[in-house]
């Protein structure tokens, strides 16, 4: 269980990061940090873009929490943004926990946001809202994985609340929204819903060209075609949408869809975080 110390009233963390470029190199321009959220030093495994490591405050989430995560990438910029682990939501005594991320990608720039799981404990009270604003010509490849409960273990989510939103903006109008929201295994069990899978995942790429909705079905097709995987692309967004019961099995798929289309479509070759091999 989660043994750290916090106020009474939960922590209330703030994280705002910019980007820009520099002479052909991104560099971490702006940060404002508040509560227990940081970012490591900025890594460049390959030349201009910039990766960054997203820290969340240790040993997890629980009730009464806020964190705001807000990053701004500027023109001709290049990011990349992963977690080292797992961000975990803590058994809840009624509080809710608030996590929300805000993400603006301006013209020519480039933001791939690939953030480890989340995992909502037995007992979480939680809501995760992510909001992405794009304008055309912004690229943007970024998931969202999320985990009710410790399948590995056979631990279910047979009590507490999830509700997770993403949505998509692009040139201001509401493009997409992708939500889950749960009260124990409601949604799990559903057949409508997770279908007794633990985990869902979606990965959302834009403002991409519909021709490279061919090549990511390419890349699925070569997987089992039993898996519970599907893509589309509508109004200049590209959605692969997942169901699995470990983050191992999602991201063997996954990340082979994010590789291809930063090969073809974004134009420079894969280059997985470190911190991914570890």
């Amino acid at each position: 269980m989660n043994a750290r110390v916090q106020p009474e009233t939960g922590w209330k963390a703030q994280l705002q990061l910019g980007y820009q470029d520099r002479n052909g190199k991104t560099r971490l321009v702006d940060r404002v940090q508040r509560g227990p959220l940081a970012v490591q030093r900025s890594l460049y495994p390959e030349g201009a873009p910039c990766h960054t490591y997203l820290l969340h405050p240790p040993g997890g989430v629980v009730g009464g929490d806020q964190l705001d995560i807000r990053v701004d990438v500027q023109p001709n910029a290049h990011t990349m943004i992963t977690t080292p682990g797992a961000t975990k939501f803590y058994r809840s005594e009624g509080k809710q926990a608030l996590q929300q991320q805000t993400l603006t990608v301006q013209a020519g720039a480039t933001l791939e946001w690939l953030p480890q799981e989340n995992i909502a404990f037995p007992g979480a009270n939680a809501r995760i809202y992510s909001d992405v604003h794009l304008v055309q010509g912004s690229r943007f490849i970024g998931w969202e994985l999320q985990c009710l409960g410790r399948p590995a273990i056979q631990e279910t989510f047979d009590n507490g609340n999830m509700d997770t939103c993403l949505r998509v903006h692009v040139d201001g109008t509401l493009q997409l929204i992708d939500s889950m929201k749960t009260n124990g295994l409601s949604l799990v069990e559903s057949a409508a819903g997770l279908r007794g899978y633990a985990m869902n995942a979606s990965l959302i790429a834009g403002t991409i060209p519909e021709t490279h909705l061919d090549t990511v079905r390419t890349v699925l097709e070569s997987f089992d075609p039993s898996l519970p995987v599907g893509a589309t692309w509508m109004d200049n967004l590209l959605v692969v949408r997942m169901l699995g019961n470990n983050t191992e099995d999602i991201q063997k798929v996954l990340i082979p869809v994010w590789k291809v289309l930063r090969e073809q479509w974004l134009e420079v070759p894969a280059c997985p975080p470190r911190i991914w091999a570890t």
